[in-house]
């Protein structure tokens, strides 16, 4: 069993360590905030005096942190405390360059690492149902992949440093552009006296199936476990959604690249954020869709 330090506890973070912890892995958790280490706490999880004391004598370093810039100095901080060789692996989503540079950072310390975003929402940390996307060197995906495997269903190895961010970032623009499209089709599909179960009975078994529509049905009452059944109570929130629709934007920029869809997506969620709704799930955006339909 692995020593591990895992470092950020919130709402992803907390069940991922949860899950370690109950694989039978020995964890020193962190977090800055006073309420995520209360929760961790109560969850039966050991907490470290500081971030320095949670990978003093880890093997493995885990980090599940807001944005690039946190990941930065965190390991600005924890290269330099945890002993040499360990293996640092971020599952954070955070944009391809800050990726790059932490393993830039590892490297230089003497350490490996490895980017490991992760899809499938807080449902998907609790029960351990994670896909991982994995960007590094191959010895440090093999040596991190059994403990991810405590985390999650699906594993895979994208490619070297940042490959796993630029997986995260292309699959949720997939994933952004799909929930508007299915939601203006529901709309279409009620202006034109279509029953809502009636659509979702041809387009889920023919061409416009997606996970957007069979798993995640922006209408109630459709798919079981579909945050629009509980007042789209969040699994993934719009603003994780935007923040992941502006990543892949900003990437798309520094590539060169013209991506008018990505682009149209990220500015309807920032609109329907901006409403009053980034705590809602980003399928609640079928609400956005309505209104600006029925305005214009």
């Amino acid at each position: 069993m692995a020593r591990i330090g895992f470092i950020g506890l919130g709402n992803m973070g907390l069940p991922m360590a949860g899950n370690l912890a109950k694989a039978g892995h020995s964890l020193a958790c962190f977090d800055v905030a006073a309420g995520a280490e209360q929760a961790a706490a109560a969850a039966g999880l050991s907490l470290a005096a500081g971030l320095a004391a949670s990978v003093h004598e880890a093997e493995i370093v885990f980090t599940m942190l807001p944005a690039g810039s946190d990941v930065l100095d965190v390991y600005e901080q924890a290269l330099g405390a945890a002993p040499p060789g360990a293996l640092f692996i971020d599952c954070s989503t955070i944009d391809v360059g800050s990726a790059r540079a932490a393993h830039e950072h590892a490297g230089r310390a003497g350490m490996a690492a490895l980017d490991a975003p992760v899809s499938g929402g807080v449902a998907g940390a609790r029960a351990a149902s994670l896909t991982f996307m994995a960007g590094g060197e191959a010895e440090a995906f093999l040596r991190a992949e059994p403990l991810l495997a405590a985390m999650g269903r699906r594993i895979v190895h994208c490619g070297g440093p940042g490959a796993g961010q630029a997986a995260k970032i292309c699959n949720n623009l997939i994933l952004g552009v799909s929930m508007i499209a299915v939601s203006e089709a529901f709309v279409l599909a009620e202006k034109l006296g279509l029953a809502a179960d009636r659509l979702f009975a041809v387009a889920s078994a023919s061409s416009g199936q997606c996970w957007s529509l069979t798993s995640y049905c922006p209408v109630p009452g459709l798919v079981p476990a579909s945050p629009a059944n509980s007042d789209y109570k969040p699994g993934f929130a719009t603003r994780l959604m935007l923040k992941d629709l502006n990543l892949g934007a900003a990437a798309a920029s520094e590539a060169g690249l013209s991506l008018p869809l990505a682009r149209k997506a990220a500015a309807l969620f920032s609109e329907f954020a901006a409403a009053g709704h980034a705590e809602e799930d980003f399928s609640a955006i079928i609400k956005g869709v309505r209104s600006r339909a029925s305005a214009g």
